[in-house]
């Protein structure tokens, strides 16, 4: 086959055809050289594999729609403790508390692909101050960063994925309120 083809190649460059490739050829093909590179001009060729870890598909949204002490409500599925919400998936997440955000806690946040818009972190009760230089790192990647005590972090997400945003949450569940508690002397 291939001495069939090198047959009818050199039959062409007799009349008037070239095959070195330091000469501009007559007519120009991908095949014509087992040394082209496919490149972005090879439109039909050339493709680029990607691949989708969070896909925008209607009806797929994750929901919040409660949480407590002892962890969240998430679409009908129970999450204990501190969770990472990565539409669609919903992971826990080994923090303890705000203290506990570092670099290497937020990074599977920036590995994502596509990239996420924005990052809500739910810091428990109150609203606390995450290290500097973990949002520096987060604004490097291009990751808006908006900290907030859970219960609004949980309303800010559900509001950002109802509008079909590319968000993600790091979420720290509250800690039991003794506010109404009668304390006895």
């Amino acid at each position: 086959m291939a001495s069939v083809m090198c047959a009818r190649l050199l039959q062409r460059s007799a009349r008037g055809f070239y095959l070195c490739t330091r000469t501009t050829p007559a007519f120009s093909s991908p095949f014509q050289c087992r040394a082209h590179r496919l490149g972005p001009s090879d439109d039909e060729l050339y493709q680029r594999t990607t691949v989708s870890i969070m896909q925008k598909e209607p009806g797929t949204a994750v929901m919040i729609h409660g949480y407590s002490a002892r962890g969240f409500n998430i679409d009908d599925n129970k999450v204990y403790g501190p969770c990472a919400l990565l539409p669609p998936a919903i992971l826990q997440w080994n923090v303890a508390g705000h203290e506990d955000i570092s670099e290497e806690s937020v990074s599977l946040f920036h590995l994502l692909e596509p990239r996420i818009e924005m990052l809500i972190l739910g810091t428990g009760s109150r609203t606390e101050r995450i290290n500097p230089k973990v949002l520096a790192l987060l604004k490097r990647k291009g990751i808006a960063v908006e900290v907030q005590d859970t219960a609004n972090a949980c309303a800010t997400f559900n509001f950002l994925i109802s509008e079909g945003r590319l968000v993600a949450a790091g979420l720290i569940p509250p800690s039991v309120s003794r506010a109404l508690e009668v304390q006895e002397e």
